[in-house]
C-alpha cells in the first residue's frame, strides 16, 4: 500500500507517516515537546539528511529505542532528550507552540490527521465523535487528496480515513505484507470491488462479527472470498444477503500499511 509521495521517508522508518497521540498543543507539556521533537526528527528523515541509525549513533542510544521513540512507542527520559537536541541542533524554543494558532494552521492538522479508532467504530460509526478517538496519525504530506473514490452515495456521506490497530493474530495471515503492531489506514470511501491499480489486487478491511481482518477479496456465488497474503491460512468466506451488495459488506480499501519497525 505504499505511495510514492511517501518513498523519501518509507525507506528509511517502513513509514511516511508519524503518530501524533490527541494532545492540546495551546499547552506545552513535557509530552507534548516530544511530539513536537518527533516530528520535526520524521521531517528531517523525509528530506533525506537523517535517519534512525545515525540518530542512534549520534545521541549514543539503541536504534530500537530511537526507533520506538520515533513510532510513539516510548517516550524519552531527560538526558536523552537533552542528547537528541544537542546531536540535531533544536534550539527548545523551536518546539514551543506559535503565541497564537491560526484558522489555516488548525485546518492543515485537522486535514492531515486521521483519527486510529476501534474496529467497531471503523465498521459502524458514520461520524467519528471526539470520545472515539485513540490517537491520531499525522501525515507529513498531502497523501490523503491523492486517494481517488469509488463507492456508493450512502458510503460517500461516511468520514473517509480512519485507521485500526493490527493485532498479532490479525496480522499472521497478510504477513509479510502486514506485521503484528501495524497501524491499516482505511478508506471507507472505496467500497469497489474494481482493482485500484490494474496489475495490484486490493487490500480491504473486512467486518467479521464487529471485528475486522484485512485480506484480499473476490465475489463468488453470493459470497465474498477472503484470501489472506500467507497461504499458511485458510481462505474464509462471507454470505451475501439478497437485496445487498457485495461492497455492503466492505468496510473499506486498505490505503496504507504503517509497519513497525
Amino acid at each position: 500500500m505504499r505511495h510514492s509521495a511517501l518513498i523519501a521517508l518509507l525507506e528509511e522508518t517502513e513509514t511516511g507517516l508519524h503518530l501524533l497521540q490527541v494532545a492540546n498543543y495551546q499547552q506545552m507539556n513535557f509530552t507534548q515537546m516530544h511530539e513536537r521533537l518527533r516530528i520535526e526528527l520524521l521531517r528531517r528523515i523525509q528530506r533525506g539528511t537523517l535517519n534512525v541509525s545515525l540518530l542512534a549513533r549520534q545521541t549514543g542510544l539503541s536504534r530500537a529505542h530511537v526507533s520506538n521513540f520515533l513510532h510513539n512507542e516510548r517516550q524519552l527520559s531527560m538526558r536523552a532528550l537533552d542528547r537528541v537536541l544537542a546531536a540535531q541542533q533544536v534550539p527548545v524554543r523551536e518546539l514551543l507552540p506559535p503565541a497564537r494558532v491560526g484558522v489555516d494552521e488548525t485546518n492543515e492538522l485537522q486535514e492531515n490527521a486521521i483519527p486510529i479508532v476501534s474496529h467497531v467504530n471503523a465498521l459502524t460509526a458514520s461520524t467519528i465523535r471526539p470520545e472515539m478517538v485513540q490517537a491520531l496519525l499525522l501525515l507529513l504530506n498531502d497523501f490523503l487528496n491523492l486517494n481517488r473514490p469509488r463507492a456508493s452515495s450512502v458510503q460517500r456521506a461516511w468520514q473517509r480515513f480512519v485507521a485500526v490497530r493490527i493485532s498479532t493474530a490479525d496480522a499472521l495471515p497478510m504477513q509479510p505484507l502486514v506485521t503484528p503492531g501495524a497501524i491499516a489506514v482505511i478508506d471507507r470511501h472505496y467500497t469497489s470491488l474494481e482493482n485500484y491499480r490494474p496489475t495490484r489486487a486490493n487490500v480491504y478491511a473486512v467486518g467479521l462479527g464487529a471485528h475486522l481482518v484485512l485480506r484480499y477479496v473476490e465475489f463468488h456465488s453470493h459470497r465474498l472470498v477472503l484470501r489472506p497474503h500467507n497461504r499458511a491460512f485458510p481462505v474464509e468466506f462471507v454470505e451475501v444477503d439478497l437485496g445487498e451488495s457485495a461492497s455492503d459488506r466492505l468496510t473499506g480499501r486498505v490505503a496504507l500499511i504503517v509497519n513497525k519497525l
